[in-house]
């Protein structure tokens, strides 16, 4: 079985960064799974669609390549909000299911970052970390983030999204973003990114010790 490194939680978390540095350590192809909803939102917006529209959301998704993910606009702080609004859609969720779960099925393994990847995607998946972190840790991340993209963003409206976009992810009937039950919780609050990697790193050495028995 492939050894799928399934790395969970909210937005600016830190679990982006963790998840391609482990993909990096292992020489393992990445998904980040967000960026597939990113690429159905801006597919909708520049379109006649409304991301609130199931069936205009679910054609952009049945059309979506996974080169539409180099894109610079999913990077977009709009791009952001707009997949979590098509997220909630089960017709996209279920479009994009067997493209996750084929990128999960590859030699030696992967690793997957998204927000149902231990509960959905890959629920036997050998390593499950869930990153998260306080709310306000999140938002200055993500402002500084934007703002060193070049965007003009107020940190309180950053902080409104974050709260805004936690509420939407975890609440949604299909596939809520939850840590799963055997994932190992990954609180990046108070670390550096060096300390959240090396503390990921040593959470999958633990799990790949105990996929070799």
């Amino acid at each position: 079985m492939a050894f799928v490194i399934a790395v969970d939680g909210p937005a600016a978390s830190g679990k982006g960064t963790i998840a391609g540095r482990l993909a990096a350590l292992y020489d393992y192809p990445l998904l980040d799974t967000g960026l597939l909803y990113r690429a159905v939102g801006v597919g909708v917006l520049a379109g006649p669609g409304d991301l609130d529209d199931p069936i205009a959301a679910e054609a952009v998704a049945r059309t979506l390549d996974l080169s539409d993910l180099d894109r610079a606009e999913v990077r977009t702080r709009a791009a952001g909000e707009a997949a979590s609004r098509v997220a909630v859609h089960p017709g996209v969720r279920a479009a994009l299911f067997d493209l996750q779960r084929d990128f999960a099925k590859r030699q030696p393994g992967s690793v997957l970052d998204g927000r149902d990847i231990g509960t959905v995607i890959a629920p036997h998946a050998p390593a499950k970390l869930y990153v998260t972190a306080r709310p306000e840790v999140r938002a200055e991340r993500r402002w500084k983030q934007l703002v060193g993209q070049g965007e003009a963003v107020d940190f309180e409206d950053i902080l409104a999204d974050i709260h805004k976009r936690d509420a939407r992810d975890g609440g949604r009937k299909d596939a809520p973003m939850t840590q799963a039950p055997d994932a190992v919780l990954l609180d990046t609050s108070e670390m550096t990114i060096e300390q959240a990697f090396d503390a990921a790193r040593r959470i999958v050495e633990d799990a790949r010790a105990r996929h070799r028995l």
